[in-house]
């Protein structure tokens, strides 16, 4: 997948769109030897990569380092980039430089969480030719308003809310809507009144496709266990247990042996 043309055509076809988070080089290498769709590098780089507690300490140059050295590692994969905390809200010059920025570093769209007051930003940004990806239910940039990382649209008024968002997101331009931590119906309902696709994290399996940070998927954190969360390998273990193998070995001096020495 290399455009976002891609995108529409799979929902269209009714054929589900993968996508994962990455923030380093070596993981995009393995990444673009995969059938994954399309990668982001999401503001979640400051907890998974930096141990903060939220995406709030994720700031412009910390997402060029890790935008940069993805695309570094990443072929034939459609790249997005989030844009950190409040860059939107500090004016129209600031952002467009920053997409400016994260453009010429090698993203293909941007993310932007948000719909509400920050839809004339996002329909500045496609206006200047730039694809943007829409992001509601749960931000996490706004779990501090919010009293924490909690389902989103559980009532009539708030779930209203969350159809009238992604409507109005589309009518910007937004090319496809990340749905996070909603319940399964009403992530159907909001994909069905659309046409563009939604990509669900805690959204049920009726959206247009799913995103999982890569980390995650991996098991790298064993204290991290979210009901929406499929672990397909168990990461941490296998790499402790690695590790304690390689100390074993040095100090029975069994590595390096005569066939790793010169």
């Amino acid at each position: 997948m290399k455009t976002i043309n891609d995108f529409k055509l799979k929902k269209t076809e009714g054929i589900p769109i993968s996508l994962i988070t990455c923030y380093d080089y070596w993981s995009a290498q393995i990444i673009s030897e995969t059938d994954i769709d399309a990668v982001l590098v999401g503001d979640s780089a400051a907890m998974v990569m930096h141990g903060f507690e939220s995406t709030v300490n994720a700031e412009i140059e910390m997402m060029s380092y890790h935008l940069a050295a993805v695309k570094r590692g990443l072929k034939n994969k459609l790249l997005i980039a989030d844009l950190p905390f409040l860059v939107h809200r500090k004016g129209d010059q600031h952002v467009t430089e920053t997409v400016d920025r994260f453009m010429k570093l090698g993203a293909n769209a941007i993310k932007i969480e948000g719909a509400g007051s920050n839809i004339k930003i996002i329909s500045h940004i496609v206006n200047s030719g730039v694809p943007v990806m829409g992001h509601i239910g749960l931000m996490p940039q706004s779990v501090n308003s919010i009293g924490g990382f909690l389902v989103q649209g559980k009532d009539d008024e708030s779930s209203k809310r969350i159809i009238d968002e992604a409507k109005s997101l589309e009518d910007a331009g937004c090319f496809s809507i990340v749905l996070e931590l909603i319940p399964a119906q009403l992530a159907k309902e909001i994909t069905e009144s659309i046409n563009i696709p939604t990509i669900g994290i805690g959204a049920g399996s009726y959206t247009s496709g799913q995103i999982l940070v890569l980390q995650d998927l991996l098991g790298m954190n064993k204290d991290f266990n979210p009901k929406f969360l499929r672990k397909y390998l168990d990461g941490f273990e296998l790499i402790k247990n690695s590790l304690n193998k390689y100390n074993s070995d040095v100090k029975n001096k069994l590595f390096p042996n005569d066939l790793e020495s010169f």
